[in-house]
């Protein structure tokens, strides 16, 4: 305890997960990963014919790959289903919606339950796995490359902010210029 007396919590993060939430449980999450320093390693956004309305991402080659590992998450984790995304030029947003016990088509949003179960196989193991294949490939291509570390994430409490957040995510590229002319990103 000589570690916690000498740097009397300074220097901890606080925790932005929702306290006593089984993250494995079924439910909608909306998560942000960004890359270290918002470094544009994804790609870069097009913008046909100065049209923003019309803008999307341009993917490199690690951003093609970091799609390719998104669309492979249910491989691994069945009980998941993909819902909005959108991968940035340095981040992405993505829905993730974990379905361990409703019929297939359903959307999987309920009232906030606060029960603590087994964390094998729930959202920060889904998202550190799918982090690592891209990092993984980046390295065995001699790709510059880091993630940020950790992730945000939110847990959908309904309907309607689901819905809120996939107007959100399908717009993202198109609010690029404007992000980063009000100094939010490094690169333009």
């Amino acid at each position: 305890m000589m570690e916690d007396a000498h740097y009397q919590e300074k220097y901890r993060v606080a925790s932005t997960r929702l306290l006593g939430y089984d993250y494995g449980q079924s439910g909608a999450y909306f998560v942000t990963i960004c890359t270290k320093n918002r470094q544009p390693y994804f790609g870069a956004i097009e913008v046909p014919n100065g049209h923003w309305d019309a803008a999307f991402l341009q993917p490199s080659m690690l951003g093609r790959k970091a799609l390719a590992c998104w669309e492979f998450i249910p491989q691994l984790a069945p009980f998941i289903r993909l819902d909005a995304f959108v991968l940035m030029p340095d981040h992405l947003h993505g829905v993730l919606l974990f379905d361990r016990e409703a019929p297939e088509n359903s959307t999987p949003i309920q009232n906030y339950n606060n029960r603590f179960g087994s964390q094998s196989l729930n959202l920060a193991s889904v998202l550190r796995g799918f982090k690592s294949a891209v990092t993984t490939y980046a390295r065995h291509n001699n790709l510059e490359f880091e993630w940020q570390a950790r992730f945000h994430d939110r847990v959908v409490r309904n309907q309607h902010e689901l819905e809120r957040i996939r107007a959100y995510v399908s717009s993202n590229p198109t609010r690029w210029q404007k992000e980063y002319d009000n100094g939010e990103g490094l690169f333009r």
